[in-house]
């Protein structure tokens, strides 16, 4: 098997695996279905992952790997307005992505809390520069004024996962909407904008007209 062969057959493992996890849930996908789904032999499996935790933890990172380059994309599109990036890059994270619900389960099980650190770690290492460019380009605007912009960029990342991840989803539309308001307004303050900066912002996430 060619290199080329060995990385469409480990990614066609990981497609295949990954709607199973979101369809039938982690625990109740066995080894079985996902050879029985990709049409091959065990030994074949077990030449790319040792277990499905592996095929799991693997998923995994190659979301953290897609997430970051798309935000790293909407970050760069200097055509939008330093808001729209701001917001659109921390949209694009999905701290609460509810289609992967066989990884969400996965990840905040209490024996899988390495796997949730390392996703923690990720996240905290990669995504506050990609946020810095787009802040510092609001403060030479005038839109923003802080002293302490990559240290602001932490908390609100921190916030946001803490906020809306596992249990957001189950919120009531009224308090769903209740946090993201709070959690814009706080942003404003904590980045020294004017009040009101961020309502168009607001309205727009929240759809209101």
């Amino acid at each position: 098997m060619s290199r080329k062969e060995a990385q469409e057959r480990r990614a066609e493992i990981l497609d295949i695996s990954m709607e199973l996890f979101r369809t039938k849930g982690f625990d109740n996908t066995s080894i079985s279905d996902i050879l029985s789904e990709v049409g091959i032999a065990r030994g074949t499996l077990y030449y790319h992952f040792k277990s499905k935790e592996e095929i799991m933890d693997s998923i995994i990172d190659r979301q953290s790997r897609e997430m970051i380059n798309r935000a790293k994309e909407i970050a760069n599109t200097k055509s939008l307005p330093v808001l729209v990036r701001f917001f659109s890059t921390l949209q694009s994270l999905n701290f609460n992505n509810s289609d992967d619900r066989g990884v969400v389960e996965f990840i905040h099980r209490p024996q899988n809390a390495l796997i949730n650190e390392k996703n923690h770690k990720v996240i905290m290492n990669e995504i506050p520069p990609i946020l810095l460019g787009i802040v510092e380009d609001g403060i030479k605007e005038g839109i923003f004024k802080m002293d302490y912009p990559y240290e602001a960029i932490e908390m609100v990342i921190n916030y946001a996962i803490s906020v809306f991840g596992h249990e957001f989803s189950i919120l009531t539309e009224e308090l769903k909407q209740k946090k993201i308001v709070a959690f814009i307004r706080n942003i404003e303050v904590l980045f020294g904008a004017k009040k009101g900066t961020f309502d168009e912002i607001t309205k727009m996430i929240i759809g209101v007209d």
